[in-house]
């Protein structure tokens, strides 16, 4: 449906009349898909609606300039422009709303999110990148509001990249660095933390990236003046206006009803970022919202009889229509048939899309009930399976929750008896389950030749002769390594370029590789995982640095929300290969302790989070991980950077595995379990436990997502039969999510004779000082004493009490 617009050398007004007619076209058929997509929440046959009406002119405008190989990141009122650019028709927008869980069906997100998240395909079948310069391209959306813009800042920044990085391979990402990060969001959502983070780093990174604020006056039932400074968003940002004092943004208005001067205005806007790479923010104001937010509420409930009034008078699709019949574009007749033909033609779109979502689970309801029928015959509770039949028949338009609840309801009836029917029954359940299931829970991970586990070892070797060095050393040389051998590899943080960050493992890397590879960022580590999002959406390989682990709180909103749920949501189609550097553990104080690991992997499941214990084993996951296209968290030893390591001979190829275990001491009383700095001190101990007579099995998880592929840890217990799980997370933290992985996933239960143990940290966070961190986190001696705790209860005459 898209216009591709002439130049105005070249247009008759016969032109001019069929693009602006084909405008009004699409701009019909968004708003009747969402006055029939409220209807369908209303009557039950979705669940909840968002919808795009009142926006619609803005975003036509928008479509005219947006070009092949831009990127859209926005949110979930553009169901017009997805529109205008051919990726979004009246049955996929349904397929969306009803949950269908077909990619073919629902493209955006294959049913995983509501209705209003929109998408493209960056990706094949097998995962690999299609060419993103010969197609329109949406990041995938988030609902949480400003969370489209880090990333965002991210897909802007890859075009300078691309346009000053020489030697990458851009074929399939970029031409010159020409293209536009285009992003969208509500007025409201401009109050946002995230919003102001991102413009502020868009204006000091000068990139290619154009802001509409799509502006009806609230945020829900909110009004602006609740919002807003001044109530208006460009008035109080016109500190960001450039000028010859120096860079900054070019900010434009444009009312949201003028189709004319939207037209121009997103002209103007493409022609400055484009061609001079610099951020626009365009304030399209005096929008309306006909429907209200959402289906959760009716906005008659906030808004004046005034306010109503006005929308109405001001909505922009009545607007165009006046300014066509007023300018001989189309008679108010011909505008009357084309409204008539196109609310026909989404409600029969809309009736396909159902028909298409509900023929397969009618298919699945027939033959379940082919199956209970014979089952109710030969059993001796005839009357109740029959109710259970029934009931299923009886429901107009089932979904798959209706039958297999109903199939497993009555295995309760016929729990007793034996009989073929039952059998049958039995082996449907577990085939349906095992067909539908990944319909709702496959993709969290990379499901391509490059996942991870798919990634061959290599581990790191030493000449006779092998140097002792700093970690710092083999971290930076690795670095090294790493960005000579891939020219589209890039680290970014705070202190990461002109001093080499502040443990010095990138020391003079920024001189040799350039401020653009290895770069500087501001005080700001949302955007920074915003831009090593986008970077990684465009085919780079970002490593996005946060100084400490601690500050990874300020941007855990991003990784989880976006970056963790990416290959999910998009069920394959899109992926963002970020590696996320940070450093941890053992550093003494409240705001430098790294101690929340706990929270973290609970909230960043879909990225893979690895905490090594020196820098050979971190060297060896940015190498894998280098490899493979999966995100991941490396969560690097604070105390480590000075620690001495033998230095590699095979710097740069070496790999860690990714979720695999390593025993760094066999033993066969007890297994002790830890990771990063603390294994080290449960090593150093396990040495003073051989004085005593206790051998005990030191194992290092190294990864906690994924954790223990292949179950050494149980194979340990098998062994030792006693398990203590040292960490200096608090309790109930990183420490319960590996116990319960031994137990609970690997049964680990059934080769203990003792209680499984854990040993963390304090309640609180860790004090100050080297005496603070003593008492806050546990020691060698609380390490030693409590595994002679455990070993006294085994054999009180072997190991008398200590104390």
């Amino acid at each position: 449906m898209q216009t591709e617009p002439k130049t105005t050398e070249d247009i008759t007004f016969e032109d001019f009349k069929s693009e602006i007619l084909n405008d009004y076209r699409i701009a019909i058929t968004s708003r009747e898909c969402s006055l029939l997509g409220r209807r369908e929440v209303l009557t039950g046959k979705a669940k909840f609606g968002i919808f795009g009406d009142g926006k619609e002119l803005p975003q036509l405008a928008w479509s005219k300039v947006f070009k092949k190989g831009d990127f859209r990141s926005g949110y979930y009122r553009d169901q017009t422009f997805m529109m205008a650019i051919d990726q979004l028709n009246i049955e996929q927008f349904f397929a969306g709303l009803y949950a269908h869980t077909s990619l073919e069906a629902d493209p955006m997100s294959a049913g995983r999110q509501m209705g209003g998240h929109f998408g493209t395909h960056s990706l094949d079948d097998h995962g690999n990148w299609k060419n993103l310069m010969e197609q329109y391209n949406s990041s995938a959306d988030i609902s949480p509001t400003a969370g489209q813009m880090p990333r965002l800042l991210g897909l802007a920044q890859a075009s300078k990249i691309y346009r000053n990085v020489k030697g990458i391979d851009t074929s399939k990402f970029s031409k010159d660095g020409n293209e536009i990060a285009w992003g969208t969001i509500g007025n409201a959502s401009t109050s946002e933390g995230l919003f102001f983070e991102t413009i502020n780093a868009a204006g000091v990174l000068q990139v290619p990236m154009v802001i509409s604020v799509w502006d009806d006056d609230y945020g829900i039932s909110v009004h602006a003046r609740h919002q807003t400074t001044k109530e208006n968003i460009s008035e109080i940002l016109k500190g960001f206006q450039r000028d010859e004092h120096g860079n900054g943004y070019e900010i434009l208005r444009v009312k949201g009803w003028d189709y004319n001067a939207l037209v121009n205005t997103y002209e103007t806007a493409e022609k400055i970022a484009r061609e001079e790479h610099v951020p626009v923010l365009i304030h399209v104001q005096e929008l309306t919202q006909p429907q209200g937010h959402s289906t959760s509420g009716s906005h008659e409930r906030y808004k004046s009889k005034e306010r109503l009034d006005w929308e109405t008078e001001h909505d922009c699709i009545s607007k165009m229509r006046q300014w066509m019949i007023a300018n001989n574009i189309a008679t108010e007749e011909e505008l009357d048939t084309i409204d008539k033909n196109l609310k026909k033609s989404v409600r029969e779109g809309k009736k396909a899309a159902w028909n298409a979502y509900l023929e397969p689970i009618l298919a699945d309801r027939s033959e379940a009930i082919k199956l209970l029928k014979p089952l109710a015959e030969k059993s001796t509770n005839k009357a109740f399976i029959t109710k259970i039949i029934n009931d299923l028949e009886d429901i107009k338009e089932p979904i798959r929750k209706d039958i297999l609840s109903s199939a497993r309801q009555v295995l309760r009836y016929v729990v007793g008896e034996g009989s073929e029917e039952k059998l049958k029954l039995q082996q449907w359940i577990t085939a349906f389950m095992a067909r539908i299931q990944p319909k709702y829970s496959s993709h969290l991970h990379s499901s391509s030749d490059k996942a991870v586990g798919n990634i061959v070892n290599v581990p790191p070797t030493y000449s006779d002769k092998a140097e002792e060095v700093d970690g710092r050393i083999i971290i930076r040389d690795n670095f090294d390594a790493i960005f000579n051998t891939y020219p589209n590899a890039l680290v970014f943080g705070e202190d990461s370029g002109n001093i080499g960050d502040v443990n010095q493992g990138l020391e003079g890397l920024q001189e040799k590789y350039g401020e653009l590879r290895v770069a500087d960022a501001g005080i700001r580590e949302a955007t920074i995982l915003g831009q090593g999002i986008g970077l990684a959406m465009r085919g780079l390989r970002p490593i996005a640095e946060i100084q400490y682990l601690d500050y990874l709180m300020y941007a855990l909103q991003i990784i989880s929300d976006d970056l963790a749920t990416l290959q999910y949501r998009t069920k394959g189609r899109q992926k963002a290969p970020l590696i996320i550097r940070t450093r941890g553990h053992r550093l003494e104080g409240i705001w430098h302790s790294g101690s929340q690991l706990g929270g973290i992997i609970n909230l960043v499941r879909g990225i893979h989070v690895l905490v090594p214990r020196n820098m050979t084993k971190a060297a060896g996951f940015y190498n894998t991980l280098l490899e493979s296209d999966e995100p991941a968290l490396i969560i690097e030893c604070l105390n480590g950077y000075r620690l001495k390591e033998k230095m590699p001979n095979n710097i740069g190829r070496f790999k860690t595995p990714i979720g695999v275990v390593e025993t760094v001491k066999e033993g066969n009383d007890i297994t002790l379990v830890s990771y990063g700095s603390t294994l080290n001190m449960v090593a150093k101990t396990a040495k003073d436990l051989m004085e005593v007579g206790i051998n005990a099995e030191v194992i290092d998880v190294q990864s906690l997502l994924p954790f223990d592929l292949n179950h050494d840890i149980v194979k340990s217990l098998e062994k030792t039969n006693r398990l203590l799980i040292i960490d200096e997370d608090v309790p109930g933290g990183a420490s319960a999510y590996i116990l319960n992985e031994i137990l609970n996933t690997q049964n680990g239960y059934r080769f203990l004779d003792s209680k499984p143990q854990t040993m963390t940290a304090k309640p609180h966070r860790p004090a100050y000082g080297t005496d603070g961190d003593y008492f806050s986190k546990p020691s060698n001696e609380d390490i030693f004493e409590k595994v002679y705790e455990i070993m006294h209860e085994v054999s009180p005459e072997d190991f008398p009490k200590l104390t």
